[in-house]
């Protein structure tokens, strides 16, 4: 007997009824979705703990969020990096303790010749003209009008009120992020200190106390964001976070994603942190001494990462540009060597090439070790988990679409043709297609021989309405190292 989904067994009028079931045409369609959370400011239009959809050019952002906030900037460097990308925020206000980080910059003179002061805010140029016989004074004076006519960068500027020639740079949010704001003088080659000038950049109050992360994360609310910067690297916020994505990985949500971050510091505090955490769903790169601030680092890995992984959750981001995130100076540039280290203490790493940008090498998780303390790979690399989640989400999206309400029966019963009872050697079949027809001819997976040998499929012994399934995909590795040893004649 053929069972239908609509069509009463209890008409009468004669008739030619026609019902359409299209479970067999339908297929799951992935479309990755980023989210960026950030501090705003107060100017901005769109309250805190809101998740809003990214459609809008700079302008809307800037008014959505405050201009020279902080993630203000890291959705317009993620949409100039990836702008395909589908992105929402969520922002943050600042934690009422919080303290916001001032450095200063105090000058001597005068200038025995003309020329430009280039200064650099968080990888933002500022640039102020300088002629000759101008004081300290005049030179803190101009820079000040200088610096915050550049409303997108992360600082207001001030004369200090006891020394004229003293510049204080107030960070526009509060919070310790503000002590991984960049200040330098001079970056590119042809950049020159006009002669007479000297000057002495100093911390005088170093940002404390971030916003907590509660807020964003309560927005996320059940939806799935599979990429997810975030500019925090305390220990709090980095344990919220590690809770979340592991929680929204497991099998009741499903709705796993990764986690960016990025640290900023000397190479020892950096692998010092990356040994201080364990999490095989955040990803962490060492910006090192890059004049661009880490949250910015997060935003554009993120969406570069992001969009490749979109394309294929299994091959290596090797090689993608950072685009927009300018590498440390020559001589504090990691080498092969201490890159390597760093790979072995939960820190990714890029390269740079001769054009100065800044190359994803290698894009690990920060997991490091098993619950027993004991070195494990299983999570090195991020493709794992994304790969993973793109097979679960097909497997899921294949079985609720073919069938969504079925009955269940065991092996030995012969099924009446049309009716809609699922048996485990059928779940089989459907696995074993969705191995071979989808996931290898994707390149996610091999082996299917030891695939289908393996694949065990049976009903619940203590509930009989529940098909429990053994499945063990072999998943495709990256050619990541190429090792040859030569012996010559």
């Amino acid at each position: 007997m053929i069972e239908f989904n609509l069509f009463p067994a209890n008409v009468r009028v004669p008739g030619v009824y026609i019902e359409f079931d299209g479970r067999l045409a339908g297929r799951s369609v992935f479309e990755g979705v980023a989210a960026i959370i950030g501090q705003r400011l107060t100017t901005g239009s769109v309250a805190a703990g809101v998740m809003t959809p990214i459609t809008g050019n700079t302008a809307a952002i800037d008014s959505m969020f405050g201009r020279g906030s902080m993630i203000a900037e890291m959705i317009k460097a993620a949409k100039a990096a990836e702008p395909w990308l589908q992105l929402w925020a969520v922002a943050l206000d600042d934690n009422g303790a919080g303290v916001a980080a001032v450095k200063s910059l105090s000058w001597t003179g005068p200038a025995t010749a003309a020329g430009t002061i280039n200064l650099y805010i968080a990888g933002y140029m500022v640039q102020c003209a300088v002629l000759v016989g101008d004081t300290a004074a005049m030179i803190a004076t101009n820079l000040v009008a200088a610096i915050n006519a550049r409303t997108d960068q992360p600082m207001i500027a001030s004369i200090n009120g006891t020394h004229n020639y003293q510049v204080d740079l107030t960070c526009r949010w509060k919070g310790a992020t503000g002590n991984d704001i960049d200040v330098r003088i001079n970056y590119y080659d042809a950049d020159v200190l006009p002669a007479g000038l000297t000057y002495t950049l100093t911390t005088t109050t170093a940002g404390a106390t971030n916003p907590v992360l509660t807020p964003a994360i309560t927005a996320l609310g059940t939806n799935w964001y599979n990429w997810i910067a975030f500019p925090y690297t305390d220990s709090a916020n980095m344990t919220l976070i590690e809770n979340e994505l592991g929680s929204r990985f497991g099998p009741m949500r499903a709705i796993g994603g990764r986690g960016f971050t990025t640290y900023a510091g000397s190479l020892a505090a950096t692998g010092s942190f990356g040994t201080s955490r364990n999490s095989p769903h955040v990803t962490c790169q060492g910006a090192g001494l890059s004049p661009t601030a880490p949250w910015l680092w997060s935003a554009v890995n993120m969406a570069v990462s992001g969009q490749g992984l979109s394309i294929d959750p299994s091959r290596q981001l090797r090689g993608k540009a950072l685009l927009g995130i300018l590498p440390p100076a020559l001589k504090d540039q990691w080498d092969a060597t201490q890159r390597n280290t760093l790979l072995f203490d939960g820190i990714a790493t890029t390269t740079v090439d001769s054009g100065g940008n800044v190359l994803i090498e290698a894009e690990i998780s920060m997991y490091q070790t098993n619950s027993a303390g004991v070195a494990d790979d299983t999570w090195l690399y991020i493709n794992t988990p994304e790969t993973l989640e793109r097979i679960r989400y097909e497997q899921r999206g294949y079985f609720t679409t073919h069938y969504p309400n079925w009955k269940l029966a065991g092996d030995t019963y012969d099924v009446p043709p049309g009716q809609p009872i699922m048996q485990p050697k059928k779940a089989i079949a459907e696995l074993l297609y969705l191995y071979q027809k989808v996931f290898m001819d994707r390149g996610w997976v091999q082996d299917y021989e030891g695939y289908k040998a393996t694949i065990v499929a049976q009903i619940n012994g203590d509930n009989l309405d529940r098909l429990d399934i053994y499945d063990s995909p072999a998943l495709i590795r990256n050619m990541r190292i190429t090792a040859m040893h030569t012996e010559f004649r």
